[in-house]
């Protein structure tokens, strides 16, 4: 059963919604950015982005789905698996995007506190920080929101539940971001 949940939701995140998007409209997203909500804002609107989002959002809910279904002590390994094939898609010469809207989907069914508090320390940091800091550090609001909602979704994570499920997709977007740090994403 672990071998079927780790594949079955790696092939679902191998279906990257902005390559899908980019290539229905006659170009590969990944010539020019990243096929995730972000990449696919900057190179086709909002529009496109909420559809892209939406869809990448939803394989990890439907990874999460087929765990709790199949075998409910296995969420971890779905999430894995989900933030895996989106971030080296199989479909897609193994280049994919950063991870985060399959997380977001696969938390969002297994462990939603844990995302509750995520999103949530993520909405109070982002404007306050842009609003003192951000001048003063340079450093971009998602990272330092990042820097600062991750330990308390840790925490939440550790006494609700989902700290497999978080780590697990942690883990996985922490490999892919080292990756792209030393192997910046260029044309497919």
């Amino acid at each position: 059963m672990p071998a079927l949940i780790l594949l079955s939701s790696y092939l679902l995140g191998s279906l990257v919604s902005g390559v899908l998007y980019s290539r229905a409209r006659g170009a590969d997203i990944r010539e020019r950015d990243l096929p995730g909500g972000s990449g696919t804002y900057r190179q086709y609107g909002a529009a496109a982005a909420a559809l892209v989002t939406g869809g990448d959002i939803l394989k990890g809910v439907l990874a999460a789905l087929i765990a709790r279904q199949f075998a409910p002590d296995l969420g971890w390994l779905a999430v894995l698996g989900v933030v895996l094939g989106h971030c080296y898609p199989v479909f897609f010469r193994f280049r994919g995007g950063a991870g985060i809207a399959p997380l977001l989907g696969a938390l969002a069914v297994l462990a939603p506190l844990t995302l509750l508090a995520l999103l949530g320390t993520a909405a109070l940091v982002i404007p306050a920080y842009r609003a003192w800091g951000q001048r003063r550090v340079g450093l971009n609001a998602v990272p330092f929101a990042a820097a600062v909602a991750v330990p308390v979704g840790l925490l939440v994570a550790a006494r609700y539940g989902g700290l497999p499920e978080l780590l697990a997709g942690g883990a996985a977007m922490a490999a892919r971001s080292v990756h792209l740090l030393l192997r910046p994403a260029g044309p497919a």
